[in-house]
């Protein structure tokens, strides 16, 4: 695997209304709604976890958004526009070339974080900001107690 590269997009583009600077200027890096909701639903399970960490043996500044240190679990919850979901994660209208580029490097910068942190023995769990918490939760406790009994492949 090619080691990751970061592209620059070029200079960010003014923004296309107020609305869309105001969108943006909103944006979180942590603590998002989706993310609110898995962790409360994963406590609510018994599970213990840390919160935006930096990933394990790594890139000190990329981030897990939940850490499960004992079954050695990394979770990130990605957002459908900014990670690019296949099916929903559309480009916007205005300045596609520039947001192009912005959101496949984000795609490559994910893939390496993945493999850095499946390098280190960590497993890596990706949750889209639109799956179900409970479904995703249960997930994530399989494969804690998968981990835990030495089951997991």
């Amino acid at each position: 695997m090619n080691a990751y590269q970061y592209v620059d997009p070029g200079p960010t583009p003014p923004a296309s209304s107020a609305a869309t600077t105001k969108v943006m200027r909103r944006m979180r890096r942590r603590d998002t709604g989706p993310e609110l909701r898995l962790r409360k639903t994963l406590h609510r399970r018994g599970l213990r976890y840390l919160v935006d960490v930096a990933i394990p043996g790594g890139n000190r500044r990329r981030r897990v958004d939940v850490l499960l240190r004992g079954p050695r679990i990394a979770v990130l919850v990605d957002g459908c526009f900014w990670h690019s979901y296949p099916e929903h994660g559309l480009l916007p209208k205005s300045n596609r070339d520039w947001w192009r580029r912005k959101l496949e490097g984000v795609v490559r910068r994910d893939q390496d974080t993945d493999a850095e942190i499946t390098a280190t023995g960590w497993l890596v769990v990706r949750v889209w900001e639109h799956d179900d918490p409970e479904t995703a939760a249960g997930r994530i406790e399989r494969l804690v107690n998968e981990r835990k009994r030495g089951t997991h492949s």
